[in-house]
């Protein structure tokens, strides 16, 4: 890093995160003022209203410029979706962990015009308000969670487009298709009419915001001193003036037109997870090899628009989060993960010279935000492994690595065409879509471990009581473990029920209330159809729901075959008692359960054949059913941080976890289950079709001696290769000890900068919650490979 990256670097570490209300005022009063017009324009109007007086933030020395905020790790918030109590701000101000300084000044605007116009009319208020009393009673119990609560709609990511088309182009397609509508013989002209309008409103509205940046750095540019920094401003306006209205010419007007767009969908909607430029590298290429050729750019300077680019990834906090939203996704990260590597369209191999270029900016720059992840095929070259895996044995979580050749089958197994899986890869977490072409929401996740705690209980849940499920009979009476897994079929059949009507009810009020025309203009086919993103109008829509908990759950059910149905060492009657007690006065039963049981993660085909049992059951409760925007349901298995939340609603479970402690993460063995070394996880995680899912997320945890020189390197290598050819889907790595770990927790103040991958992300060590730092400690803690 030179001189300057290293002091924007430093500044986007050191700045803390505050709430800026200065979005949530102008929003107030753009809505206190709208005339009656459609929602579509009138959503269009407010994100014009938005862009044309927010503050234009220009930070010395940086050369991709525009922040979200006024300033960086300013972060907004979006009162017509969520809107804060005093109360809310008061615990972002306090708590601990995942903190935002709240002034006085942004909580008396929250007093005085904020709370008053927004508070009962909210997104969140409106679908609290439509759900059924099962909904809320499972939602408040735990059995799922539900994204949309407190965050829009709006998982995908970009495809080439805007490095081929300006929003100039994009204005003209527009007008193409209001001009070709048809209101004599198409009953949806109309509604077709005033999406394609607030398109358009919203292009207009980026070229001026991206105006406005051009003029501030004109007029720096006039009064400052330094010849050099004037003529990066100069060059600034230029860039600004010319994207995003037309298609970018260089390497430098490419990022930055991509920085605008960005911009644009998060200042549109909070939406879950952040907006990404997806495959990068391959984006960059031809304007780094057309900057290399006419004597335009150098290597270095390309490293150095890239990393400055990073930096504005990392001044974006995620927009805060309470309660359940926040328990299952605590953190700064607002998840835009870059793809590297991995297919062309034409299936050869897309790694280029800017592939490595992005993964050197990934190594030096460590940060946060963005994520980064390698999409590996058998088409790449052993190189493209090898340099990332030398940063993945640094011990600080990424680059996360994908095996490319799965996510096309996975895309095609959807329905893909095949141009349009080659192109797609992963974001958020682990998640997988079609760049540019598909919305892929993620609606929450799903407790499964509960659903069998249900099962145990006739439908009780112990934590509170109440008759949450099914009555299913008592489980003493279950004459066989197949009988007991029938009950528990019927327990998931009905909360994946309330679960999918929720969600269908919550995408229509999304699509009638909260419609994203500048992200519609993005994905390819809303402009096609005249549909909003929201409603339909993407090539592909999928909704996901995500499994939590697969190896405490596939641990539990070994438990209870092998020890009461098979070996008839424990009773049924026992098991609950000891359940009941948390244990307490049945430590014998525990460490028969901890110790004296097959345990999934282990090569072991008893535990392992559960686990394909647990997840076919899942597969087939979601997958296949309609949404109501012409898509279907899906799965996939990922966890973030509901996997400790999830726990603190769960009792003693019959794989000797105590009471309220975290559930296995992602299809991670349980922790500290795993006792065979890697090569076990990887040869069980893969009996799992994960072709069947849109994700799943492993990860493994070694000391760092194990990765150590060329034979650890190329160990590393070989190990993600294996997994691969067993068709896994994802693999992520933690290269820490617990010594080190648990002095951490002692003194934090000197492990600041310690990095550890918690789920879909990394993050920092100190940052996490207590029972999150001593669920990662927990996990096996390989030595050798």
């Amino acid at each position: 890093m030179n001189e300057r990256v290293t002091m924007l670097r430093q500044q986007s570490l050191e700045t803390e995160a505050y709430i800026s209300a200065e979005r949530a005022e102008l929003m107030t009063e753009f809505y206190r003022q709208a005339g009656n017009t459609s929602v579509p324009v009138r959503r269009a109007l407010a994100f014009k209203y938005v862009l044309e007086r927010k503050e234009i933030c220009l930070n010395p020395g940086e050369l991709i410029v525009g922040e979200r905020g006024p300033a960086p790790k300013a972060t907004y918030t979006y009162p017509e979706l969520c809107c804060h109590s005093l109360e809310d701000l008061d615990i972002l101000d306090s708590r601990p962990k995942i903190s935002f300084k709240v002034s006085q000044v942004v909580r008396d605007a929250y007093e005085q015009e904020i709370i008053p116009y927004w508070q009962g009319n909210s997104m969140r208020d409106l679908i609290f308000q439509e759900m059924s009393e099962k909904w809320k009673a499972a939602y408040d119990s735990g059995i799922f969670t539900e994204f949309m609560e407190q965050r829009a709609p709006g998982h995908t990511v970009l495809d080439d487009k805007i490095y081929r088309f300006g929003f100039l182009d994009f204005i003209q397609k527009i007008d193409d298709h209001l001009a070709r509508l048809d209101y004599l013989n198409d009953a949806e002209a109309y509604q077709k009419q005033e999406e394609l309008k607030a398109m358009r409103i919203c292009a207009e509205a980026i070229i001026t915001f991206a105006e406005r940046y051009a003029q501030k750095a004109k007029e720096i540019a006039q009064t400052e001193k330094d010849p050099l920094r004037k003529a990066e401003l100069e060059i600034i306006s230029e860039v600004c003036s010319h994207v995003p209205a037309h298609a970018p010419e260089n390497f430098w007007e490419a990022l930055q037109a991509y920085w605008f767009v960005h911009l644009g969908v998060i200042l549109e909607l909070n939406t879950w997870d952040a907006f990404n430029p997806g495959r990068l590298d391959q984006h960059l290429y031809p304007f780094y090899k057309q900057g290399l050729a006419d004597g335009t750019l150098t290597e270095e300077k390309a490293k150095e628009l890239l990393q400055c680019f990073w930096v504005k990834f990392n001044n974006q906090p995620a927009p805060p989060k309470v309660g359940v939203t926040a328990a299952e996704s605590g953190t700064y990260t607002d998840f835009a993960n870059i793809n590297s590597g991995g297919l062309k369209a034409d299936g050869s191999d897309g790694v280029n010279d800017v592939t490595y270029l992005v993964l050197d900016v990934i190594d030096e720059m460590r940060l946060l935000q963005p994520s980064s992840n390698i999409q590996l095929s058998k088409k790449n070259p052993d190189r493209f492994i090898r340099r990332a895996a030398r940063i993945i044995r640094k011990g600080w979580g990424q680059p996360s690595v994908f095996n490319a050749d799965s996510v096309v089958e996975e895309l095609l197994r959807q329905g893909k065409s095949i141009e349009d899986a080659r192109q797609g890869g992963t974001s958020g977490c682990v998640e997988t879509g079609a760049f540019g072409k598909e919305s892929y929401i993620l609606t929450g996740y799903f407790n499964l471990p509960k659903i069998f705690e249900l099962t145990l209980n006739n439908g009780i849940d112990l934590r509170t009581g109440r008759q949450l499920g099914l009555e299913t009979g008592d489980p003493n009476n279950f004459s066989s473990y197949e009988e007991l897994f029938e009950a528990f079929k019927k327990q998931l059949h009905y909360f994946i029920d309330i679960k999918v009507k929720g969600s269908n009810i919550i995408e229509r009020l999304y699509a009638a209330y909260m419609p994203s025309p500048f992200l519609s203009i993005l994905i390819d086919d809303c402009i096609l159809k005249g549909k909003d993103y929201n409603d339909g109008g993407a090539r592909y829509n999928t909704n996901y729901i995500q499994g939590v908990g697969l190896g405490s759950l596939t641990d539990t059910l070994s438990g209870i075959r092998y020890h009461v149905y098979e070996q008839k060492d424990l009773t049924m009657e026992q098991l609950l008692k000891a359940l009941e007690q948390n244990f307490t006065g049945y430590e014998g039963v525990r460490q028969l359960l901890l110790n004296k049981t097959p345990h999934f993660g282990n090569d072991d085909d008893y535990a392992d054949e559960i686990m394909v049992d647990i997840f076919n059951a899942y597969y087939n409760e979601v997958n296949g059913r309609p949404t109501t925007k012409g898509g279907v349901y899906r799965i996939n298995m990922l966890p973030t941080t509901c996997h400790v939340y999830f726990g603190s609603v769960i009792g003693a479970t019959a794989d000797g976890r105590r009471a309220w402690e975290p559930l296995s993460e992602g299809i991670s063995p349980v922790q500290g289950s795993d006792r065979l070394g890697p090569t076990a996880v990887i040869k069980s995680a893969s009996k799992m079709d994960h072709a069947r899912t849109g994700g799943t997320l492993l990860n493994l945890k070694f000391t760092p001696q194990v990765v150590e020189g060329d034979e650890g390197l190329e160990k590393l290598v070989q190990l993600v290769r294996s997994y691969f050819k067993l068709s896994g889907h994802h693999i992520q790595f933690n290269v820490v000890s617990a010594k080190t770990l648990r002095a951490a927790q002692k003194e934090p103040e000197k492990y600041r900068d310690l990095i550890v991958r918690v789920a879909g992300y990394s993050d920092y060590f100190c940052d996490l919650s207590e029972a999150l730092q001593e669920e990662i400690i927990a996990r096996t803690e390989h030595t050798a490979l």
